[in-house]
Protein backbone atom coordinates (compact mmCIF):
# COMPACT_ATOMS: atom_id res chain seq x y z
CA UNK A 1 0.00 0.00 0.00
CA UNK A 2 1.27 3.57 -1.15
CA UNK A 3 0.48 5.13 2.43
CA UNK A 4 2.69 2.64 4.01
CA UNK A 5 5.65 4.58 2.28
CA UNK A 6 4.03 7.84 3.59
CA UNK A 7 4.46 6.34 7.06
CA UNK A 8 7.83 4.94 6.96
CA UNK A 9 9.30 8.01 5.69
CA UNK A 10 7.33 9.98 8.83
CA UNK A 11 9.16 7.54 11.60
CA UNK A 12 12.56 7.41 9.50
CA UNK A 13 12.58 10.83 9.57
CA UNK A 14 11.86 11.53 13.26
CA UNK A 15 14.17 9.27 14.16
CA UNK A 16 16.82 10.78 11.85
CA UNK A 17 16.25 14.25 13.64
CA UNK A 18 15.93 13.43 17.47
CA UNK A 19 19.04 12.38 18.48
CA UNK A 20 20.50 15.17 20.51
CA UNK A 21 23.16 17.52 18.51
CA UNK A 22 24.13 20.81 17.06
CA UNK A 23 21.16 21.62 15.47
CA UNK A 24 19.09 20.52 18.41
CA UNK A 25 21.10 22.52 20.76
CA UNK A 26 20.37 25.38 18.27
CA UNK A 27 16.93 25.16 18.05
CA UNK A 28 16.34 25.36 22.03
CA UNK A 29 18.59 28.30 22.71
CA UNK A 30 16.56 30.06 19.65
CA UNK A 31 13.53 29.43 20.45
CA UNK A 32 14.56 30.66 24.53
CA UNK A 33 15.63 33.62 23.10
CA UNK A 34 13.22 34.30 20.47
CA UNK A 35 9.90 32.37 20.63
CA UNK A 36 8.70 28.75 19.32
CA UNK A 37 8.19 29.83 15.72
CA UNK A 38 11.80 30.68 15.57
CA UNK A 39 12.66 27.86 17.04
CA UNK A 40 10.49 26.17 14.24
CA UNK A 41 11.67 27.56 12.03
CA UNK A 42 15.48 26.68 12.42
CA UNK A 43 14.28 23.01 12.15
CA UNK A 44 12.10 22.99 9.24
CA UNK A 45 15.91 23.77 7.87
CA UNK A 46 17.15 20.78 9.12
CA UNK A 47 14.03 19.10 7.86
CA UNK A 48 14.67 20.12 4.15
CA UNK A 49 18.11 19.07 4.29
CA UNK A 50 16.74 15.82 5.34
CA UNK A 51 14.39 15.55 2.36
CA UNK A 52 16.99 16.36 0.15
CA UNK A 53 19.15 13.37 1.21
CA UNK A 54 16.21 11.44 1.76
CA UNK A 55 15.31 11.90 -1.98
CA UNK A 56 19.16 10.58 -2.84
CA UNK A 57 18.49 7.48 -1.21
CA UNK A 58 14.78 7.13 -1.92
CA UNK A 59 15.76 7.12 -5.37
CA UNK A 60 18.84 4.92 -5.23
CA UNK A 61 20.69 7.64 -6.42
CA UNK A 62 24.59 6.20 -6.71
CA UNK A 63 26.48 8.27 -8.16
CA UNK A 64 25.43 11.22 -5.94
CA UNK A 65 26.29 8.60 -2.97
CA UNK A 66 29.70 8.50 -4.62
CA UNK A 67 30.61 12.45 -5.51
CA UNK A 68 29.09 12.69 -1.88
CA UNK A 69 31.61 10.53 -0.40
CA UNK A 70 34.40 11.77 -2.35
CA UNK A 71 34.38 15.04 -1.29
CA UNK A 72 33.50 14.04 2.30
CA UNK A 73 36.63 15.62 3.73
CA UNK A 74 34.92 19.07 2.10
CA UNK A 75 31.79 18.53 4.21
CA UNK A 76 33.43 18.18 7.25
CA UNK A 77 35.22 20.99 6.78
CA UNK A 78 33.06 23.96 6.02
CA UNK A 79 30.48 21.72 8.66
CA UNK A 80 32.75 21.84 10.83
CA UNK A 81 34.28 26.13 10.71
CA UNK A 82 30.61 26.51 10.30
CA UNK A 83 29.48 25.04 13.76
CA UNK A 84 32.02 27.00 15.13
CA UNK A 85 31.18 30.39 13.81
CA UNK A 86 27.37 29.96 15.02
CA UNK A 87 29.06 28.31 18.51
CA UNK A 88 30.85 31.93 18.61
CA UNK A 89 27.67 33.60 17.20
CA UNK A 90 25.45 31.87 20.27
CA UNK A 91 27.78 32.69 22.60
CA UNK A 92 28.17 36.17 22.09
CA UNK A 93 24.37 37.04 21.39
CA UNK A 94 22.70 39.05 24.00
CA UNK A 95 19.12 38.41 24.94
CA UNK A 96 16.71 40.57 23.44
CA UNK A 97 14.05 41.96 25.03
CA UNK A 98 10.43 40.06 25.14
CA UNK A 99 8.44 42.82 23.67
CA UNK A 100 10.92 42.81 20.13
CA UNK A 101 9.52 40.48 17.55
CA UNK A 102 11.96 38.76 15.40
CA UNK A 103 12.09 40.45 11.37
CA UNK A 104 10.87 38.06 8.58
CA UNK A 105 14.84 38.11 7.40
CA UNK A 106 15.85 36.76 10.57
CA UNK A 107 13.50 33.63 10.68
CA UNK A 108 14.99 33.20 6.94
CA UNK A 109 18.42 33.60 8.02
CA UNK A 110 17.76 30.52 10.67
CA UNK A 111 16.11 28.62 8.03
CA UNK A 112 18.75 28.93 5.59
CA UNK A 113 21.62 28.21 8.75
CA UNK A 114 20.29 25.04 9.64
CA UNK A 115 19.74 23.69 5.98
CA UNK A 116 23.24 24.66 5.12
CA UNK A 117 24.71 23.18 8.63
CA UNK A 118 22.49 19.77 7.49
CA UNK A 119 23.80 19.80 4.44
CA UNK A 120 27.12 19.35 5.42
CA UNK A 121 27.21 16.73 7.28
CA UNK A 122 27.42 13.80 4.87
CA UNK A 123 26.73 11.18 7.75
CA UNK A 124 22.94 12.21 7.11
CA UNK A 125 23.17 10.79 3.58
CA UNK A 126 24.63 7.66 4.82
CA UNK A 127 22.84 7.37 7.49
CA UNK A 128 19.32 7.26 4.94
CA UNK A 129 21.10 5.00 2.92
CA UNK A 130 21.43 2.52 5.79
CA UNK A 131 18.26 2.95 7.17
CA UNK A 132 16.43 3.06 3.71
CA UNK A 133 18.63 -0.46 3.11
CA UNK A 134 17.11 -1.96 5.98
CA UNK A 135 13.45 -1.15 5.24
CA UNK A 136 14.23 -2.50 1.98
CA UNK A 137 13.19 0.64 0.58
CA UNK A 138 15.35 1.86 -2.76
CA UNK A 139 14.81 -1.02 -4.87
CA UNK A 140 14.55 -0.82 -8.50
CA UNK A 141 10.89 -2.53 -8.31
CA UNK A 142 9.95 0.84 -6.27
CA UNK A 143 7.48 2.73 -8.08
CA UNK A 144 8.43 6.79 -8.60
CA UNK A 145 5.12 7.69 -6.75
CA UNK A 146 6.04 5.60 -3.67
CA UNK A 147 9.57 7.39 -3.46
CA UNK A 148 7.91 10.47 -3.41
CA UNK A 149 5.36 9.36 -0.28
CA UNK A 150 8.62 8.59 1.14
CA UNK A 151 10.39 11.63 1.01
CA UNK A 152 7.68 13.43 1.87
CA UNK A 153 7.01 11.45 4.52
CA UNK A 154 10.79 12.12 5.88
CA UNK A 155 10.43 15.67 5.77
CA UNK A 156 6.77 15.28 8.15
CA UNK A 157 8.42 13.57 10.18
CA UNK A 158 11.48 15.61 10.82
CA UNK A 159 9.47 18.96 11.20
CA UNK A 160 7.03 16.85 13.67
CA UNK A 161 10.07 16.55 15.88
CA UNK A 162 11.61 20.13 15.54
CA UNK A 163 7.65 21.43 16.34
CA UNK A 164 7.55 19.29 19.59
CA UNK A 165 11.00 20.54 20.53
CA UNK A 166 10.41 24.17 20.06
CA UNK A 167 6.86 23.92 21.74
CA UNK A 168 8.44 22.30 24.69
CA UNK A 169 11.44 25.04 25.11
CA UNK A 170 8.71 27.40 24.08
CA UNK A 171 6.86 26.45 27.52
CA UNK A 172 10.03 26.82 29.56
CA UNK A 173 11.02 30.28 27.96
CA UNK A 174 9.02 32.66 30.02
CA UNK A 175 10.86 30.81 32.65
CA UNK A 176 14.09 32.35 31.80
CA UNK A 177 15.21 36.26 32.57
CA UNK A 178 17.94 37.87 30.90
CA UNK A 179 20.37 36.66 32.99
CA UNK A 180 19.76 33.44 32.59
CA UNK A 181 19.42 33.65 29.42
CA UNK A 182 23.24 35.08 28.72
CA UNK A 183 23.93 31.84 30.24
CA UNK A 184 22.20 29.42 28.00
CA UNK A 185 23.35 31.49 25.24
CA UNK A 186 27.10 31.10 27.04
CA UNK A 187 26.37 27.22 27.23
CA UNK A 188 24.99 26.81 24.00
CA UNK A 189 27.53 28.41 22.06
CA UNK A 190 30.27 25.92 24.11
CA UNK A 191 28.41 23.49 23.19
CA UNK A 192 28.49 24.09 19.31
CA UNK A 193 31.58 24.67 19.64
CA UNK A 194 32.99 21.41 20.91
CA UNK A 195 30.31 19.96 18.03
CA UNK A 196 32.21 21.93 15.50
CA UNK A 197 35.65 20.71 17.19
CA UNK A 198 34.74 17.38 17.38
CA UNK A 199 34.08 17.22 13.52
CA UNK A 200 37.10 19.19 12.28
CA UNK A 201 39.24 16.49 14.88
CA UNK A 202 37.97 13.76 12.88
CA UNK A 203 39.55 14.57 9.60
CA UNK A 204 42.76 14.40 11.18
CA UNK A 205 42.58 11.56 13.67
Amino acid sequence: MELGYLIRGMVIGFSIAAPVGPIGVLCVQRTLNHGSFYGFVSGLGAATADGCYGFIAAFSLTAALGILSGIRIWFSLIGGLYLLYLGIKAFRSVPESRKNSTKSSGWISAYLSTCVLTLTNPMTIFSFAAIFAGFGIGNANQSYLSSSLLVVGVIIGSAIWWLLLSSAAGVLRHKFTTHYLRWVNRISGLVIMGFGGYVLFGMIA
